[in-house]
Protein backbone atom coordinates (compact mmCIF):
# COMPACT_ATOMS: atom_id res chain seq x y z
CA UNK A 1 0.00 0.00 0.00
CA UNK A 2 1.16 3.30 -0.90
CA UNK A 3 -0.04 6.97 -0.47
CA UNK A 4 -0.16 8.18 -4.56
CA UNK A 5 -0.23 11.65 -6.12
CA UNK A 6 -3.92 12.64 -6.10
CA UNK A 7 -3.22 14.91 -8.98
CA UNK A 8 -2.34 11.76 -10.86
CA UNK A 9 -5.45 9.42 -10.41
CA UNK A 10 -7.71 12.70 -10.55
CA UNK A 11 -7.35 14.40 -13.76
CA UNK A 12 -8.43 17.74 -12.77
CA UNK A 13 -10.07 20.31 -10.31
CA UNK A 14 -13.17 19.26 -11.31
CA UNK A 15 -13.11 15.96 -10.61
CA UNK A 16 -11.63 16.27 -7.47
CA UNK A 17 -14.35 18.63 -6.11
CA UNK A 18 -16.84 16.31 -7.21
CA UNK A 19 -15.00 13.53 -5.37
CA UNK A 20 -14.66 15.54 -2.02
CA UNK A 21 -18.87 16.14 -2.71
CA UNK A 22 -19.12 11.84 -2.85
CA UNK A 23 -20.57 12.55 -6.55
CA UNK A 24 -17.60 10.74 -8.02
CA UNK A 25 -16.54 7.21 -6.39
CA UNK A 26 -15.01 5.61 -9.11
CA UNK A 27 -12.81 6.63 -11.92
CA UNK A 28 -11.80 5.15 -15.21
CA UNK A 29 -8.97 5.81 -17.01
CA UNK A 30 -6.89 4.35 -20.18
CA UNK A 31 -4.80 0.95 -19.61
CA UNK A 32 -1.69 2.83 -20.34
CA UNK A 33 -0.81 4.08 -17.29
CA UNK A 34 -1.40 2.65 -13.12
CA UNK A 35 -2.06 5.03 -11.52
CA UNK A 36 -2.87 2.64 -8.31
CA UNK A 37 -3.00 -0.05 -6.73
CA UNK A 38 -5.93 -1.87 -4.14
CA UNK A 39 -5.39 -0.65 -0.95
CA UNK A 40 -3.10 2.81 -2.35
CA UNK A 41 -4.46 5.55 -0.61
CA UNK A 42 -4.72 9.63 -1.92
CA UNK A 43 -5.32 12.93 -0.12
CA UNK A 44 -7.56 15.52 -1.61
CA UNK A 45 -8.00 18.68 0.42
CA UNK A 46 -6.94 17.02 3.56
CA UNK A 47 -9.04 14.39 3.28
CA UNK A 48 -8.08 10.76 2.83
CA UNK A 49 -9.59 8.29 0.27
CA UNK A 50 -8.35 4.97 -0.22
CA UNK A 51 -8.92 2.85 -3.43
CA UNK A 52 -10.94 -0.14 -2.69
CA UNK A 53 -10.60 -1.85 -6.03
CA UNK A 54 -8.51 -1.65 -9.70
CA UNK A 55 -9.80 -3.34 -12.19
CA UNK A 56 -8.83 -3.68 -15.91
CA UNK A 57 -12.07 -3.48 -18.20
CA UNK A 58 -12.93 -2.45 -21.54
CA UNK A 59 -15.10 0.34 -22.35
CA UNK A 60 -17.65 -2.13 -23.27
CA UNK A 61 -18.02 -3.70 -20.06
CA UNK A 62 -19.12 0.03 -18.47
CA UNK A 63 -22.72 -0.07 -17.29
CA UNK A 64 -24.81 2.79 -16.14
CA UNK A 65 -24.04 1.98 -12.15
CA UNK A 66 -20.18 2.51 -13.53
CA UNK A 67 -21.71 5.94 -15.10
CA UNK A 68 -23.58 6.65 -11.99
CA UNK A 69 -20.78 6.04 -9.83
CA UNK A 70 -18.16 8.24 -12.26
CA UNK A 71 -20.30 11.36 -12.04
CA UNK A 72 -23.27 10.78 -15.03
CA UNK A 73 -26.64 10.23 -15.08
CA UNK A 74 -26.42 7.17 -17.11
CA UNK A 75 -23.95 5.54 -19.78
CA UNK A 76 -25.12 7.62 -22.44
CA UNK A 77 -24.48 10.59 -20.74
CA UNK A 78 -20.89 9.20 -19.76
CA UNK A 79 -20.24 8.71 -23.61
CA UNK A 80 -21.22 12.09 -24.38
CA UNK A 81 -19.12 13.36 -21.69
CA UNK A 82 -16.01 11.55 -22.68
CA UNK A 83 -16.58 13.39 -26.12
CA UNK A 84 -16.63 16.30 -24.70
CA UNK A 85 -14.18 16.54 -22.44
CA UNK A 86 -11.56 14.73 -24.65
CA UNK A 87 -12.76 16.88 -27.93
CA UNK A 88 -11.30 15.19 -31.41
CA UNK A 89 -8.48 13.00 -29.57
CA UNK A 90 -11.51 10.29 -28.21
CA UNK A 91 -13.36 8.13 -30.17
CA UNK A 92 -15.57 5.44 -28.13
CA UNK A 93 -14.76 2.01 -28.85
CA UNK A 94 -16.18 -0.75 -26.70
CA UNK A 95 -12.92 -2.82 -27.03
CA UNK A 96 -10.44 0.23 -25.66
CA UNK A 97 -8.73 -1.54 -22.23
CA UNK A 98 -9.57 0.79 -19.62
CA UNK A 99 -8.27 0.50 -15.56
CA UNK A 100 -11.26 1.22 -13.21
CA UNK A 101 -10.53 2.39 -9.65
CA UNK A 102 -13.13 2.84 -6.76
CA UNK A 103 -12.30 4.43 -3.76
CA UNK A 104 -13.81 5.69 -0.16
CA UNK A 105 -12.84 8.50 2.37
CA UNK A 106 -11.07 7.03 5.28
Amino acid sequence: MAHVDADDLLPNDHIKKAVLAGDVTQLSRGASNRYAEAGDTFTVEETEFEVTSVEERTLGDLTDADAKREGSSSLEAYKERMQRVHGGNFEWDDTSSIVTYRFESQ
